[in-house]
């Protein structure tokens, strides 16, 4: 196993590579229009250092978790697709893992308040554990808060998972005793998510440079590069869910972090699509990754 798969799981690899390729066009430049072969899959994720074994066990628990489905070719080869709730996700995702920080005020916030029976209490953890990954903060013991620009997809999430009966929404202004600001900072762990950014500028940003003037990329290199960057990026804006400017600390990385990704984004990810195109096209070299 390449040091580039410490970069992220085989499962979390094989989501981030459906996020940027495998949504047929609608998915982005030039990637698949269908399902995508198995072999293929095999071929583009051992670019990143994914084992064969280790990509058909990662596609056998997404296909149980209801995110990928069984399809074929018209050639006949075994693919997979998304799942209608797959591309709600990952739509959903977009406008996080795509879309810029909030540079103004608060436009107010959205809270999520849940009851869960004593013999459901397992549900509990699930509850958290889905705040806690769309971005919420905990303002006290059973009540979470997250920017209000979260609420349709809240909404959908909690739907999804079957968890809406549980909770309450509401949306408002915080009207405390103490400053917005000052109640971010206990909302939130403002300094692990600046460390988390940082991180990735230590990581991504020397990548950048590297790309920045070289032309043409090759498009296998671009392909591995950018899958890798968007895979380590992607979970930071849900960690962190955009929070206004004006309620952070001054030298916040956040932004800085967003703008090397969209570089990266802008540079490599129609180029990478030309290899995914060809690994997907020439049945020949995909079929000999297996």
């Amino acid at each position: 196993m390449s040091d580039q798969y410490a970069h992220g799981t085989p499962r979390s690899l094989i989501v981030t590579f459906y996020g940027a390729y495998g949504r047929g066009p609608a998915g982005g430049p030039g990637g698949p229009e269908g399902p995508v072969p198995v072999a293929a899959l095999i071929r583009l994720l051992g670019e990143l250092g994914v084992d064969p074994p280790s990509v058909r066990s990662a596609v056998s628990r997404l296909k149980r978790r209801g995110l990928l489905v069984a399809a074929r070719t018209e050639s006949g080869a075994a693919a997979y697709g998304l799942s209608d709730a797959a591309h709600q996700l990952l739509d959903d995702g977009d406008r996080r893992i795509y879309g810029k920080p909030s540079p103004g005020p608060s436009d107010g916030w959205v809270l999520a308040v849940f009851s869960v029976p004593e013999q459901e209490r397992h549900k509990r953890h699930l509850l958290r554990s889905r705040l806690s990954r769309l971005g919420f903060g905990t303002a006290a013991p059973g009540v979470w808060i997250a920017p209000s620009h979260l609420y349709d997809e809240t909404r959908h999430t909690l739907d999804r998972l079957q968890l809406s009966p549980y909770v309450d929404l509401f949306t408002g202004a915080h009207a405390g005793f103490e400053p917005t600001a000052d109640a971010v900072a206990r909302w939130w762990d403002l300094e692990s998510l600046a460390g988390r950014h940082r991180a990735f500028l230590k990581t991504h940003e020397p990548v950048l440079r590297h790309w920045s003037n070289r032309r043409p990329v090759p498009p296998e290199a671009a392909y591995r590069d950018y899958l890798l960057a968007l895979d380590a990026w992607r979970r930071l804006p849900y960690a962190d869910p955009g929070l206004p400017s004006p309620l952070l600390p001054e030298d916040w990385p956040g932004g800085h972090a967003a703008d090397v990704f969209g570089r990266l984004h802008a540079r490599l990810r129609a180029t990478g699509a030309r290899f995914v195109r060809a690994a997907v096209g020439e049945p020949g070299r995909a079929a000999a990754a297996t």
